[in-house]
């Protein structure tokens, strides 16, 4: 097969590859049919996560065809369509049992892309097939159903739930990236006040607008207001960035949460010195994708208008371009980069 290797710091390459085989009786063998590029892949190419190794295959999202199965897979058969989860869950371990996937610790959590072989290539083994794929409905288009693989759990479990978004809050997401623009569209269903993105890019500030955002703003003045004023009830942090976490502190309100999203790749500060005192809630997290049926549910009725979180779908053979159109997001105007079978 084809696929994206990882070959240390700065460098990566579309290779012909061994295809992957059944190694335990729990795993299958996906045809993959479409997959993305996302930002923690990006940090792995930078070198970021020094337990990627080189000669990886990297990817965690993606949906495709089952074409072989293990003798204890027993919820998909080969020909079914599946969404294959970002995080892997063994499914018995304590976690798992408390539908905390991330944090798995029978082998799974995330390991696609980064201590297994992943999805960027045309062929993926799926650990734990039964707790880490679900069924692919034939009503969803190809490139909305990517999205379900990461970004939408992402956006809701460690965004919009942790955040504790309820009626009548302002909710001010920082970072307007695919995954910050999920976490709007997720708001708008808990009847929010007004929903504020916060970016530097106006390509992405648009569609925050477009998207349900009440405002899209560069941080500048109405951030200072928010700041001197009542504050936000919930503060999504969702670009990766220290300050942008800073941002999240002064904006949010006494007794708030803030919910941090993004993949921090080096240390942000917590100025204990003046928030000790004023009953915030800060929440991390790896996204478990239990909530995944909840949102294909929703999506079935009309509720997650998503489509236009894709704005790149081109061949897997072009897999090194899309890192650079993904990469250079604010120039290209890439949000989500869909790559196919061909």
């Amino acid at each position: 097969m084809r696929a994206l290797v990882y070959h240390g710091p700065g460098r990566v390459s579309w290779d012909t590859f061994t295809d992957p085989e059944i190694e335990a009786p729990t795993d299958a063998i996906v045809r993959v049919d479409a997959t993305t590029v996302c930002g923690t892949d990006l940090h792995i190419r930078q070198g970021d996560l020094p337990e990627v190794r080189a000669g990886t295959v990297l990817g965690h999202e993606a949906v495709g065809e089952v074409m072989d199965v293990g003798s204890e897979v027993h919820s998909v058969t080969p020909g079914d369509r599946v969404i294959v989860s970002s995080v892997s869950a063994c499914g018995s371990c304590e976690f798992c049992r408390d539908s905390m996937y991330g944090q798995c610790r029978g082998g799974g959590g995330w390991i696609l892309g980064s201590l297994a072989n992943g999805t960027q290539a045309e062929l993926v083994r799926v650990p734990f097939a039964d707790h880490s794929t679900w069924r692919w409905p034939a009503t969803l288009a190809r490139d909305d159903a990517v999205l379900f693989a990461e970004v939408l759990p992402t956006a809701y479990e460690v965004g919009v739930r942790n955040g504790h978004v309820a009626p009548g809050d302002t909710v001010v997401v920082v970072g307007a990236g695919p995954v910050g623009l999920a976490a709007v569209i997720i708001a708008r269903i808990y009847s929010p006040r007004r929903i504020i993105a916060v970016d530097r890019s106006p390509s992405r500030l648009e569609a925050a607008i477009r998207l349900g955002a009440d405002s899209a703003e560069l941080p500048g003045r109405l951030i200072a207001d928010l700041a001197e004023g009542p504050g936000a009830e919930v503060a999504i942090e969702a670009a990766g960035d220290p300050d942008s976490f800073v941002l999240c502190t002064r904006v949010v309100r006494p007794g708030g949460h803030i919910a941090n999203i993004g993949m921090h790749g080096k240390p942000a500060s917590l100025h204990l010195e003046s928030l000790w005192r004023t009953n915030l809630t800060i929440s991390t997290g790896q996204v478990d994708t239990s909530s995944t049926p909840w949102l294909l549910d929703l999506m079935a009725a009309g509720r997650l208008p998503v489509s236009e979180l894709v704005t790149h779908s081109m061949g897997l053979g072009r897999m090194e371009e899309a890192y650079e159109v993904f990469s250079h997001g604010t120039e290209t105007g890439a949000l989500k980069v869909v790559l196919h079978r061909e």
